[in-house]
């Protein structure tokens, strides 16, 4: 009992974040910008890496700076897919925002083990009042998006909105970040984003499916993964992000033979 009452706030830290980012990856699918998550999480990083500089109770203050930054740069990602390739784009951004947080943890006594932390996060040890937190962020941001989900469908699917509209999408896709990167960093971030709808899309074309089929694989895989690491002493989120991709290439596989027998 004891062990299951541990393990319950990272199960629900999880299902928050299944939630969520399972929702947003279907977005990101139909636009085609696969890495947009890295970047932007990346972007988030560069605020988290100055807040080790200059003190952590000025993480929140600079990681929604950079979430901002970003996310206002992004806005313009539709004018620059007539210049330039989108992921080409998107690269240089993440590329950038990498490097940038090197230098800055370069300066810190503890650079090596901060630049972990922004990686896999330390989604085992949150805490109720995290989990609460990130509740009421995800509900708001929920919220928006019930209110405009055929603008923000349109957007994603057609290209139809303007720059506001796109900036609206990627600033809420932002304040998302800046909670899920500090309670489970860029890796289980962005696994959580692509995978479970990708796994969706494996079998399903219409996104409420897609997502239905996402959120499925995303809390069973996340329950495996806690259990795993705990039973097996392991990091808690490659764990996780292991478990997922193993069961997209199991499922990849399955699609495949399955269509080769009908043939």
């Amino acid at each position: 009992m004891e062990t299951l009452n541990f393990l319950l706030f990272p199960f629900l830290a999880c299902l928050l974040l299944i939630a969520i980012h399972t929702y947003f990856g279907v977005h990101i699918l139909e636009r085609g910008i696969i890495f947009v998550d890295l970047a932007l999480a990346q972007f988030i990083g560069i605020g988290i890496a100055l807040s080790f500089l200059f003190g952590e109770e000025h993480k929140l203050a600079f990681s929604l700076i950079f979430a901002f930054l970003g996310a206002f740069i992004l806005s313009f990602s539709k004018r620059a897919a007539r210049h330039v390739n989108i992921e080409a784009f998107i690269g240089i951004l993440y590329i950038f925002a990498f490097s940038a947080s090197i230098l800055i943890l370069d300066r810190s006594p503890h650079g090596l083990e901060e630049f972990k932390a922004i990686m896999n996060g330390n989604i085992i040890w949150v805490t109720p009042k995290e989990v609460l937190s990130t509740f009421l962020v995800y509900t708001v941001v929920g919220i928006l998006h019930f209110f405009l989900r055929h603008p923000f469908f349109a957007l994603s699917s057609e290209g139809k909105g303007g720059f506001l509209l796109e900036f609206l999408f990627f600033a809420s896709f932002a304040v998302v970040l800046v909670k899920s990167v500090a309670m489970a960093g860029v890796m289980q971030v962005f696994s959580f984003l692509i995978i479970p709808a990708l796994i969706g899309r494996l079998y399903f074309k219409e996104p409420r499916k897609v997502l239905l089929a996402g959120w499925l694989v995303g809390v069973v895989v996340s329950m495996g993964g806690i259990f795993a690491s705990l039973r097996w002493d392991l990091p808690t989120s490659p764990a996780i992000v292991a478990g997922l991709t193993l069961m997209f290439f199991v499922l990849l596989a399955g699609k495949v033979l399955s269509r080769a027998i009908r043939r």
